[in-house]
């Protein structure tokens, strides 16, 4: 046998065999990179800077303020209960009622407006004969107006809604004058922020509305609190029997167990009679609503601040008369005094010294 023969019969012929099937697999793997998962990175990428680009300019555009006129201040005519609205307006029983459907798109990067058509929408699917609107400008005697989120006149009664479309925690109490947010950050922490109660500022709401309609305390008027679902409410502001603050997914649950309760307490002729009163709050003009912005702002500023605890004033000069630690400022977090400052032993858990702000120590 030559050498050549010995080479043809002692041939590896695996390596081949691997390459046979090696070569077809790399085939696709390559094809669906270029053609497939490629491409789709690409246009991703390209939707992203769009949506950042369409994000900036909308932006830039609602910060835009519109600036009231001379003939919109407190003291004109035109802030007159029985002309809000009214131009170019005729009783929408005798026209034109605007199904719930015809409500203003708001735009998608008002969350507020975004919490409100939400509403609107989950309301919808309620049964019993109703009418919905949204953003009513109620007068005041002082000339300037309260703005109530969304307004459901229900064969059950009317119900004024305040919207809240927020995340993260949510702690409170009715006694509170503001609630706190607790907002998750990048370290693991939470930032605070806090808002005006809104249990405060829909009871406004109710009063102002029950003087506009002119009924008595027993005309069914109720206030709900509703947030977001992307928001946890606080087990202390769930249990509480004096008011509603819901999430905006048992917001139908809630409104069928007090129509049961109460039974009917409007008609259908009623109801409509109070659309035709309310709906033409619905239309008021930018530079109303500009300046409504510009009230509230400014009784913003007037009203007295809270102090607030900060790292300079959350230590106190003061000796825990147990231990003799040095009493520090912190807020309850849970019970019956949540969202309330106390002074609490630095020692703390092996001293368990607290003295309320209120209140004599414990």
């Amino acid at each position: 046998m030559n050498w050549a023969d010995f080479q043809l019969y002692n041939y590896d012929y695996s390596w081949t065999l691997g390459l046979y099937f090696l070569v077809p697999f790399l085939s696709v793997l390559a094809f669906t990179f270029v053609f497939i998962i490629l491409p789709i990175v690409t246009l991703k990428f390209i939707l992203r800077i769009l949506a950042k680009i369409i994000r900036t300019a909308f932006k830039a555009f609602s910060k835009k303020k519109i600036e009231p006129s001379e003939s919109l201040k407190p003291n004109s005519s035109i802030l007159n209960q029985s002309q809000i609205g009214q131009a170019g307006y005729s009783s929408p029983l005798t026209s034109h009622i605007p199904p719930v459907s015809a409500i203003q798109e708001p735009y998608f990067w008002d969350t507020g407006k975004t919490g409100e058509r939400y509403i609107c929408e989950v309301l919808k699917f309620l049964s019993g004969y109703k009418q919905i609107l949204s953003n009513c400008y109620v007068p005041k005697d002082d000339g300037t107006f309260t703005e109530i989120d969304v307004i459901l006149l229900h064969e059950s009664g009317v119900y004024v809604l305040e919207s809240k479309n927020y995340s993260g925690r949510i702690s409170g109490s009715e006694d509170l004058r503001e609630w706190i947010q607790f907002l998750p950050t990048s370290n693991g922490g939470s930032k605070k922020v806090t808002f005006l109660n809104p249990i405060i500022q829909n009871n406004v709401h109710v009063k102002w509305l029950r003087n506009y309609l002119d009924v008595g305390a027993d005309f069914p008027l109720y206030s709900y609190i509703v947030f977001s679902d992307r928001c946890e409410l606080e087990r202390s502001i769930l249990l509480s029997n004096n008011y509603i603050v819901i999430n905006r997914r048992v917001l139908p649950l809630r409104i069928r167990r007090n129509a049961e309760k109460v039974g009917s307490r409007l008609s259908p002729a009623e109801i409509d009679s109070l659309y035709s009163k309310l709906y033409p709050l619905t239309q008021v003009t930018e530079e109303q609503k500009a300046l409504h912005i510009k009230t509230v702002e400014e009784k913003k500023k007037s009203l007295p601040k809270i102090a607030s605890p900060t790292r300079a004033v959350t230590r106190s000069d003061r000796k825990c008369p147990r231990c003799g630690g040095t009493l520090v400022l912190r807020t309850a977090k849970k019970g019956a005094r949540v969202g309330k400052n106390f002074w609490g032993c630095s020692n703390y858990p092996q001293c368990r010294f607290i003295e309320n702000i209120d209140s004599s120590p414990e």
